[in-house]
């Protein structure tokens, strides 16, 4: 049980009046007429009118040259002017990505939509914004923007970016190139590069270039914590919201090593090499003719074969490693660092954040729902999903700020989203089942019930969850604006104070009526959790044991209970 400090049920009196969130107001500038055709340094682009005429969008547009051709596996360079006007309203290539037996997407995917209010003001604060994925998958389209741009009076900028190992590869044959180039994050200087056409654009699309926000889901809110302790980020941008996201940093030679191994397989395929172990060495040498074989090979392989590799990683760094401790884009001793961008940031997480993984797992894969939800496999399914979602949700939100409060200089804040977890309100098999997973803010966020964690998107239509969604995205809007998230009418959010003391999360939930508002003081280390489920006799140890050690085992959150329980290393 969680130990509150303010708690408010959110009466509907509070928000009766308000058919949009309460914004901050932007300035008037006869520079900026609101028209589906604007200028931005590379030419004109047309984009179209959306959610009823009150939000623009221009979908597609470039932020950089296609990364393709020697271009694959170096910094991202700026886009040629085009001649004419851009057609902004076709969706942009995604980077190409393995969606079930299909490669789909492109190389050429450096490019980015653009939402903004289809007002004439000025100022706007920008969101940006980095889809999920496991930086394997996603695109742009994952969170649907109009409603948000036009209640939060901001700009919104998606991405699409370099994914897999075109976007992550540490092999030493790559190193050929500049300091930020050998470090192998290639999607990381996409992401600074993008910035850098925002920063230069905003103010001509009527946004304001130095109150930018980074933002991002799963993959991309743990894109964004590498983005504050990486030094190309330094200046790049002023506030951060990780949702769902966590610290993870991989270490290089044992990502050389992965990388290596899971493209032997094609060394092989084309004759190359004989055996998968000569393809990992051979890949793997650090000859200099060698290492230029290997590099003419590798720009010279498919890159839809390419996608097709390390797919079933599973929230696991071991199966797909990115984020690479290289010394120079991120620090070696990665999150030990002292040396941050200290920027306003907002961490999420939701209550059950391990249940659609636990769901996909092997081990319940073969199960029906009703197994689960009410049957011989319901205990079984508990014990998974809730005790990785305990790990899972420090891990995005709790730990991070408890690691960084002794030295990072901004506001930090918290916050666990609970809603999805009454049957009441959702029904019993999505509570069950689904709950408050990874994902649940997206409906909040968007103001459109859609995604898994929506269910069939009747809930949302009560009183007590739009009530929550307004709150949210004022929450939100308050914070783009001025980096601080409270405001007139919101149950106080309190910053971070002290690892062990103070506020700690805010607790958002919704029953059939109100939203529902707790700030909450409880700690809930990684070790107590553990010691919790070490002693739960609520499965037979047998079903436990293998759980633990196949369902649970090496995931972002799990290095901890991998020591505990002696899960074998996964590196190996």
């Amino acid at each position: 049980m969680r130990k509150k400090i303010a708690a408010a049920l959110i009466l509907p009196m509070v928000l009766s009046s308000m058919s949009v969130p309460p914004v901050l107001a932007a300035e008037t500038d006869s520079s900026f007429q609101a028209d589906v055709v604007q200028t931005v340094e590379n030419g004109a682009i047309e984009g179209s009118l959306v959610n009823d005429g009150q939000t623009l969008l221009w979908t597609g547009v470039p932020y950089a040259a296609a990364p393709v051709g020697e271009l694959r596996w170096k910094a991202p360079q700026d886009c040629e002017d085009w001649t004419g006007t851009f057609d902004a309203t076709q969706d942009g290539n995604l980077g190409i990505q393995l969606s079930g037996d299909e490669v789909i997407g492109s190389e050429d995917c450096l490019n980015m939509d653009i939402y903004r209010p289809n007002t004439d003001e000025t100022g706007l604060p920008v969101l940006v914004y980095i889809h999920g994925g496991n930086n394997q998958t996603g695109t742009s389209k994952e969170i649907p923007f109009e409603k948000l741009a036009a209640n939060a009076n901001c700009m919104v900028i998606a991405l699409n970016y370099r994914l897999g190992c075109l976007g992550f590869n540490s092999l030493p044959a790559l190193k050929n190139g500049t300091e930020e180039e050998n470090s192998g994050n290639y999607t990381l200087l996409d992401f600074a590069k993008a910035l850098d056409w925002i920063a230069e654009n905003a103010e001509s699309l009527g946004a304001d270039p130095e109150n930018i926000t980074v933002s991002g889901f799963s993959a991309g809110g743990r894109d964004v914590m590498a983005m504050l302790i990486s030094p190309i980020f330094e200046g790049k941008f002023q506030k951060a919201i990780s949702f769902s996201g966590g610290m993870t940093v991989a270490d290089v030679e044992d990502s050389q090593k992965v990388t290596a191994r899971a493209i032997a397989p094609l060394v092989v395929e084309d004759g190359v090499k004989e055996t998968e172990e000569e393809a990992a060495e051979w890949l793997l040498s650090e000859d200099e003719a060698v290492m230029e074989e290997v590099r003419d090979y590798l720009y010279g392989v498919d890159a839809g074969r390419l996608a097709s590799i390390m797919t079933n990683a599973g929230i696991r760094m071991s199966v797909f490693p990115h984020l690479f401790g290289d010394g120079t884009v991120l620090p070696e001793e990665g999150f030990d660092t002292t040396e941050y961008n200290d920027v306003p940031l907002i961490m999420l997480t939701g209550s059950s954040e391990f249940s659609t993984f636990a769901r996909s797992d092997p081990y319940f894969a073969d199960a029906d729902d009703q197994e689960l939800v009410d049957g011989d496999r319901s205990a079984e399914y508990a014990f998974a999903v809730k005790y990785g979602s305990e790990l899972y949700g420090l891990f995005n939100a709790e730990e991070s700020a408890v690691k960084m409060i002794g030295t990072y200089q901004a506001p930090i804040y918290t916050v666990d989203i609970d809603f999805g977890t009454d049957p009441e309100l959702v029904g019993k098999d999505q509570a069950v089942l689904i709950g408050s997973s990874h994902g649940i803010f997206i409906p909040f966020l968007s103001g459109i019930a859609a995604g898994s964690a929506a269910g069939d998107g009747s809930a949302y239509e009560y009183e007590g969850p739009k009530e929550l969604t307004e709150l949210f995205q004022s929450y939100i809007s308050n914070f783009l604006w001025t980096g601080d998230p409270n405001g007139e009418g919101l149950t106080a959010w309190e910053a971070w104070t002290d690892a062990k003391e103070g506020p700690s999360q805010l607790l958002l939930d919704a029953d059939k009526e109100h939203a529902i508002v707790e700030q909450s003081t409880d700690r809930a280390s990684y070790d107590e959790i553990l010691d919790r489920m070490e002693a739960d006799d609520s499965i037979p140890e047998d079903a436990k044991a293998e759980i633990i050690s196949t369902v649970l085992n090496g995931r972002w959150f799990s290095q901890g209970l991998d020591e505990r329980f002696g899960n074998a290393n996964l590196w190996e």
